[in-house]
């Protein structure tokens, strides 16, 4: 089951640490092409202007598109959920505008603001030790979109179908539920894709 991590900016080793403490075969993502081999992607936090021109740079837009039409689980955290995005509150243009929701970018404030909590993720058994870093916001959801877990009220976790978002960064701890939850996203994706 190999799991590539988009390799332009961003907690990479971190998120491949986590991916394989979860049992994946992980690896970094540095060109377009490299989408081929692998059955899930993970797309890190960072600066998401950064990793979208970035991504506009080397040719990922069309080939992250196209890998996620395949049915293929793409997974964003922090900036990498900003990417995924439909709408991005007070800027013309999203990203790649995979996942049906309107975000926020740095909602909880500036780095000093950062902070670390328990949180109930839907699906997960126990709570998910989650660190909040200059974090986005999901405003909104469309019908398609399941939210998984909410903090204050506000939602921070969401699934829509192959694609998962969370404001946090889950990779900058040693709780790896949430990359195991992705991990058995990607095993349920292809094998459905082995019975298509």
């Amino acid at each position: 089951m190999k799991i590539g991590v988009l390799a332009l900016q961003g907690a990479v080793a971190e998120h491949i640490r986590s991916l394989k403490a979860a049992g994946a075969e992980a690896v970094a993502v540095k060109r377009a092409q490299e989408l081929d081999e692998l059955k899930g992607l993970v797309i890190p936090g960072g600066e998401s202007t950064t990793i979208g021109k970035l991504m506009r740079k080397y040719g990922f837009m069309d080939a992250i598109r196209s890998f996620s039409a395949q049915g293929k689980p793409v997974f964003g955290t922090c900036a990498g959920l900003i990417v995924l995005a439909d709408v991005i509150e007070g800027q013309e243009e999203a990203h790649l505008r995979l996942m049906d929701m309107t975000v926020a970018r740095n909602a909880f404030g500036r780095q000093r603001e950062s902070f670390e909590t328990d949180l109930p993720v839907k699906g997960i058994d126990e709570t998910v030790r989650a660190v909040f870093i200059r974090a986005p916001l999901i405003k909104s959801v469309g019908s398609e979109v399941d939210v998984l877990s909410t903090y204050n009220g506000e939602i921070v976790t969401a699934r829509q179908g192959t694609l998962l978002a969370a404001s946090y960064h889950p990779e900058l701890t040693d709780d790896y539920r949430l990359h195991a939850y992705f991990v058995d996203m990607v095993k349920e994706a292809a094998a459905a894709g082995s019975r298509a």
